[in-house]
This record gives structure tokens, C-alpha cells and sequence, in this order.
């Protein structure tokens, strides 16, 4: 541990979760490209850690590998895990993964989501719009000249899981 950091570092271990150190690691990481947000950090019992990072219009495999080398370097020099026993993933989130932060959901305007609602209701459509609170779906019901669009407007607070869909 650098010896300026040794009284700060102590401080976050009793205040704070591993999940959250990391999470102000990661974004004092990032800070300095606004495009790039942090999506969750997980931490396994195994000490594996995965950090899910996303940018506003897709992050290449150079930027995760480029984080991904600093922020292991950071956790090697300032033992964050005793005997620097981990292991560090950086990735974007990938399709099977629900989105979790409003600027996921504006990110994915226009492509086709499922979004299943507490109560357990699916819509599934065009992700129309991502404000605050909300979220626009509009599902295509019927065929033919019986095809009409319905527009869904669900509260975020109702949502349980929302997952982008692949159309062909």
C-alpha cells in the first residue's frame, strides 16, 4: 500500500463494502472519459471480481483491456485483496445481462425490448423512450390490417428486469 493512502485505505475497509471500494476505484478510473459508466461490480467468495462497464455508444475490447490493466495494477501495488488473491474481469455487459441504469435504457432507444413488471405483466416492443422515471414500449398486436401499435408507459418502479431482444 502507498504510504499516503494507508490511513485512507484502513477508513474504506471498516466504512465501506468491497463492492463499494471498488466502485469509487472504478470511477475515479473512468472519471476522466465521460462516455464510459460503470454498470455494477460484482465480487464472488473466490475474490473474482467483475466490473461491467458500458460507454454511450458501445466500448471496443481495447478500452476494457486498457482498464482492465490499470485497475489490476492498482489492486496488485495497493494489496486490496490479501496476498493479491483475485482475479479481475472488465467487460461490457453482454445481451443476457438485464439492464440496470437509466442511461443503459436511453442507450438502447430503438432497439426491441422485454421488460417484465413486479407484478409479473411482460411487454415486449421498440424501446420508444427513456426519461427519469418511465419507460416507453411499443409492442406490435395482430397482423395485417388488424396490426395496431400499443404504447406502454411503465413506471421504473415497476420494473423487474428489463432484457434487449435480438430481432432478425
Amino acid at each position: 500500500m502507498k504510504e499516503g493512502n494507508a490511513d485512507r485505505s484502513l477508513l474504506l475497509l471498516s466504512d465501506m463494502s468491497m463492492e463499494d471500494q471498488i466502485e469509487q476505484r472504478v470511477n475515479r478510473l473512468i472519471e476522466t472519459e465521460p462516455d464510459v459508466f460503470l454498470v455494477e461490480v460484482r465480487i464472488k467468495p473466490t475474490n473474482n471480481v467483475k466490473v461491467f462497464l458500458d460507454a454511450d455508444n458501445g466500448i471496443s475490447i481495447e478500452r476494457l483491456v486498457q482498464f482492465n490493466r490499470r485497475l489490476y495494477k492498482e489492486f496488485e501495488e495497493e494489496q486490496v485483496f490479501p496476498n493479491n488473491d483475485f482475479s479481475l474481469e472488465i467487460s461490457s455487459p453482454g445481451l443476457d445481462e438485464p439492464l440496470k441504469l437509466n442511461r443503459q435504457y436511453k442507450k438502447n432507444i430503438g432497439r426491441y425490448v422485454e421488460v417484465v413488471q413486479a407484478d409479473g405483466a411482460r411487454a415486449e416492443g421498440k424501446l420508444i423512450s427513456a426519461e427519469d422515471d418511465r419507460v416507453i414500449v411499443e409492442e406490435e398486436k395482430g397482423k395485417g390490417k388488424k396490426k395496431e401499435m400499443v404504447q406502454h408507459i411503465i413506471p421504473f418502479t415497476n420494473i423487474k428486469t428489463t432484457k434487449i431482444q435480438i430481432k432478425f
